[in-house]
C-alpha cells in the first residue's frame, strides 16, 4: 500500500496590535534603561527588564505560520512562531471527519446553525478566499488554508466527504 504524505504551510494574519506593542516595549525598555543609568534608579531598571521581556514575547508572536501535515489518514497541525519555534497544536483523524469543503460552499449550510467549537488555522486574506472548513465529529469546525495537493490527498481517502466547489 502506498503511503500518503502532504505538507502545507500558510502564514497567519499579521496582528498589528503585536507589532505596535513590540515597538512600544522597545521604546519603554530603552527609555527606562537610560533613566536607570542616569539616576541609578532600581525601579527604572525593573521596568526596563519587564519591557525587555515584552519585546521578546511580542517579537515571537508577530510572525506566525501554520503547518498542516497529512500522513496516512491523520491531520497534524503545528504553529511556527517567528520561523524559529515550533509547537504542535492538534492531531485529527480523517476517519472522524464529516465534511471538508470551501468556506462559502453550499454543502456547509446544514452545519451553520450547529454550535461547534471553531479553530482557525488560516490567514484568509487572499481573494478569492482559499479557506476550507473541516467538520470533525460534529464537535469542531476547523478552518484551514490547504494546497491543492492537500485537498486531493484527503479526497482520495474520503471522496464522499470532500467537496471542491
Amino acid at each position: 500500500m502506498e503511503n500518503t504524505y502532504v505538507e502545507c504551510m500558510t502564514r497567519a494574519k499579521s496582528v498589528t496590535l503585536f507589532r505596535f506593542l513590540y515597538i512600544l516595549c522597545i521604546m519603554l525598555c530603552a527609555g527606562f534603561l537610560l533613566l536607570g543609568l542616569l539616576f541609578a534608579n532600581l525601579i527604572a531598571f525593573i521596568v526596563a527588564i519587564a519591557a525587555g521581556v515584552g519585546v521578546w514575547f511580542f517579537r515571537l508572536r508577530s510572525s506566525v505560520e501554520y503547518e498542516y501535515q497529512y500522513i496516512e489518514k491523520e491531520l497534524s497541525v503545528d504553529v511556527i512562531f517567528n520561523k524559529s519555534r515550533r509547537k504542535h497544536v492538534a492531531s485529527y483523524d480523517i476517519d472522524k471527519m464529516e465534511i471538508f469543503a470551501p468556506i462559502h460552499s453550499h454543502h456547509l449550510d446544514e452545519y451553520k446553525s450547529r454550535q461547534l467549537t471553531t479553530k482557525d488555522y488560516a490567514a484568509g486574506e487572499d481573494q478569492p478566499d482559499p479557506r476550507y472548513v473541516m467538520i470533525m465529529e460534529g464537535k469542531e469546525r476547523l478552518i484551514l488554508e490547504p494546497s491543492e495537493g492537500f485537498v486531493r490527498a484527503v479526497r482520495n481517502v474520503a471522496p464522499r466527504k470532500v467537496f471542491t466547489e
